[in-house]
């Protein structure tokens, strides 16, 4: 059996074992979708947002990209935020990184990996912004960890920047907006930064007229 064809294999036997569990699992499924979260997650294959926090689909949102990013000009992120945000109107939005990010460690170094240089850019703002306090950490593998750290922070700020989520936080006191980071070796969850709806943000990225 091919690679592929396994995948179809297994999708076949889960969702009979689904039917045998919940004869209206599927049905239910087609007719519903009111998740509380959006989760603004790394692509990376062994972070699946559902697993590692024990929910079921249909309970959480999800996008992922490179690293966790909230790029301003992302049109695919905004887009997804939006919808979320305004049409599910979700109470929480996650976003949540790993330890040992290959995204974040490409980011620290001066090798040229093509079009996604461009990407890894926007993880070096933060790694400039927080130079000082990466560069007197010794260790490589905590000085790539705290950079998971900051960069989390760093992107749920830019969610508060946002005229979608501040339009709601005026309006309807929601998301609150939330930094996690995944631990690959243990399975547990770390939250870094929390930001209730309506936290204080730096007047600059502030809108008078939402």
């Amino acid at each position: 059996m091919k690679a592929h064809e396994k995948l179809l294999f297994e999708n076949k036997s889960w969702a009979a074992g689904q039917v045998a569990l919940d004869p209206d699992y599927f049905e239910r499924l087609a007719h519903l979708q009111t998740p509380e979260f959006l989760w603004i997650g790394c692509s990376d294959s062994r972070v699946p947002a559902n697993e590692i926090t024990g929910t079921q689909p249909g309970e959480i949102f999800v996008h992922r990209n490179i690293a966790n990013m909230v790029v301003h000009t992302d049109l695919n992120l905004l887009t997804v935020l939006e919808y979320a945000v305004v049409h599910l109107k979700v109470k929480h939005v996650i976003v949540c990184g790993h330890y040992g990010c290959g995204g974040i460690k490409a980011a620290m170094t001066k090798h040229n990996f093509g079009i996604i240089n461009k990407w890894l850019r926007n993880i070096k703002d933060v790694y400039r912004f927080h130079r000082e306090e990466i560069d007197n950490i010794t260790d490589e593998e905590e000085k790539t960890n705290r950079l998971v750290e900051l960069n989390v922070q760093e992107q749920v700020i830019n969610l508060a920047k946002t005229s979608i989520i501040q339009k709601a936080w005026g309006s309807e006191q929601r998301p609150d907006l939330h930094g996690w980071v995944y631990g690959l070796k243990d399975g547990l969850i770390k939250p870094v930064l929390e930001m209730p709806a309506n936290s204080h943000l730096d007047e600059l990225y502030e809108y008078d007229d939402l």
